[in-house]
């Protein structure tokens, strides 16, 4: 904080010698710092890697990626919540941190709603529905009649205890009235290969972790859970389209900074960002793994959490969940 009132003053000299000069004109004057809040790799790194690139090259100043993994993302989120809110530090996270896991941890160290400043919406990827191609359902409301009939006989494999993979599949059971035996996993890597197996029924999943199975027969893709069907493969009818009206479940990425960060350079990041996420080269790697472009304001961002957070509290507190 003393060294977010030094850079104030330095500002208000500056204002002095040059009176058109405003906050976001000066921003950012040294390299800022985007905490990610998982390990390099997978899905998250590539869209912080690509977000990071196109912000460096519009502000012509350096956006360096900084991973601080552990305790789900609440770790690095803890350590940005704390940081000044002065724009040099920020979060690129997803839904697990901010939607999912404050509900399964009551020691995170920072409140998802309250702790930080909503900066801009990039994108989300929805899961999609993948069964043992044995299996004989062409659609989830043949596998939900199905599951009704035999409750508990059919069982759904997750990438692990209290991951998005495990929380949409008891969304899908909450929302389809089933029941299903849940297998966890470590990771999403074998709970892929057990269901293309045989050994479990069903998983949901990204579709970059699917999707090449699904093209060679080796699982079966019933839909995806995202409220419109998904570029990568329109042929997949949403869940909602299949019987379960409102159904949806996204990995989504967000920017954020520390709570009271000031207005005018939330404003310039939000900008920025939306430029972005118009990059040629970005669309292109997004579509490639599958996820949608997002963009708005960062009151767009805000409402998108608020909804997400209250959708999975009340998941987690119907099925009484808890992490492992």
């Amino acid at each position: 904080m003393r060294l977010f009132t030094q850079y104030k003053f330095f500002l208000f000299f500056l204002a002095l010698i040059y009176p058109g000069l405003t906050l976001a004109d000066a921003y950012p004057s040294r390299p800022v710092q985007v905490v990610v809040p998982f390990p390099p790799g997978g899905a998250a790194d590539v869209v912080v890697r690509l977000v990071t690139q196109q912000l460096t090259e519009g502000f012509k100043s350096s956006f360096v990626v900084d991973n601080k993994p552990g305790a789900g993302g609440a770790i690095g989120a803890q350590f940005v919540s704390r940081a000044a809110p002065d724009g040099y530090t920020l979060l690129l996270t997803s839904s697990s941190t901010m939607s999912i896991n404050p509900h399964l941890s009551a020691k995170l160290g920072f409140d998802p709603l309250k702790s930080f400043a909503p900066i801009g919406f990039i994108g989300y990827s929805p899961n999609v529905l993948v069964i043992n191609p044995t299996l004989p359902f062409k659609n989830s409301s043949e596998l939900i009649a199905a599951a009704k009939a035999k409750p508990n006989f059919y069982t759904f494999a997750s990438n692990g205890s209290g991951t998005l993979s495990h929380l949409t599949g008891e969304l899908y059971k909450q929302a389809g009235g089933v029941d299903f035996l849940h297998v966890p996993y470590k990771g999403a890597a074998p709970a892929v290969v057990d269901v293309a197996g045989g050994q479990v029924s069903l998983l949901f999943a990204a579709y970059a972790s699917v999707g090449p199975m699904v093209k060679a027969g080796k699982l079966k893709a019933l839909g995806v859970t995202s409220v419109k069907r998904i570029k990568i493969a329109p042929e997949l009818p949403t869940l909602a389209e299949s019987g379960l009206p409102g159904f949806e479940s996204n990995q989504w990425w967000g920017l954020f900074g520390p709570a009271d960060m000031p207005p005018e350079i939330v404003a310039r990041l939000n900008l920025e960002l939306n430029k972005a996420l118009k990059s040629p080269e970005l669309r292109k790697r997004f579509a490639e793994e599958g996820i949608e472009i997002g963009g708005g304001s960062p009151a767009d961002l805000s409402s998108y959490l608020q909804v997400d957070f209250a959708k999975w509290g009340k998941v987690v507190k119907a099925g009484n969940i808890v992490s492992n």
